[in-house]
Order: C-alpha cells, then sequence, then structure tokens
C-alpha cells in the first residue's frame, strides 16, 4: 500500500518537475554559468522571485553565501560573470 503511494505522489509531482524548464532566463554573458551552477541545488524561480529586492551589493553577498556557507561549487573566476549578469537582468536599480 505504502509502495503504491509513493509511486502516485512521485507520478503527481513529475508534471511540477516538468514545469521547471519552461523556465527561461533572460539571454545574456553570463547565463549559462547561471543555468550550470545554481540550477543545481535550487530552483531558478528564485533569481526571479528576489530580483526586485537585491541590488548589486546584495547578489554578490548572496552568491558568496552561497559557495561559503552553503557549498556551492563555484570557481572563483565564475564569480565576476554570475554577479555581472545577475546585477544587470535581475538586480534592483
Amino acid at each position: 500500500m505504502y509502495r503504491l503511494i509513493g509511486g502516485i505522489v512521485i507520478l503527481l509531482a513529475l508534471p511540477a518537475l516538468a514545469d521547471e524548464s519552461k523556465l527561461q532566463l533572460k539571454d545574456g554573458a553570463g547565463k549559462e554559468l547561471i543555468t550550470t551552477y545554481c540550477a543545481v541545488c535550487h530552483s531558478l524561480d528564485y533569481i526571479q522571485i528576489n530580483a526586485p529586492f537585491l541590488d548589486r551589493q546584495a547578489w554578490e553577498a548572496t552568491i558568496n553565501k552561497m559557495i561559503n556557507i552553503m557549498g556551492a561549487p563555484v570557481k572563483p573566476e565564475d564569480v565576476p560573470p554570475i554577479l555581472d549578469y545577475l546585477s544587470k537582468y535581475y538586480g534592483k536599480p
């Protein structure tokens, strides 16, 4: 019984997971780094959800938190283009 219920839950969750692929970030330099590093751990929705609240300094703090506290394996040379992308396309003016 439990196995059947677990299977049903997984099947019901699949459409929600499939919807994630519909999310499109703005095209620009650094986008591929975002999809490479950020999408591995969390939904890219977080970028759009946080965009109205984060300026360049806040995005930099967020990136540093993801690397230093959450353990995101981002190469140091990839941090500036990620920050530039987030600031330019999803940063609060």
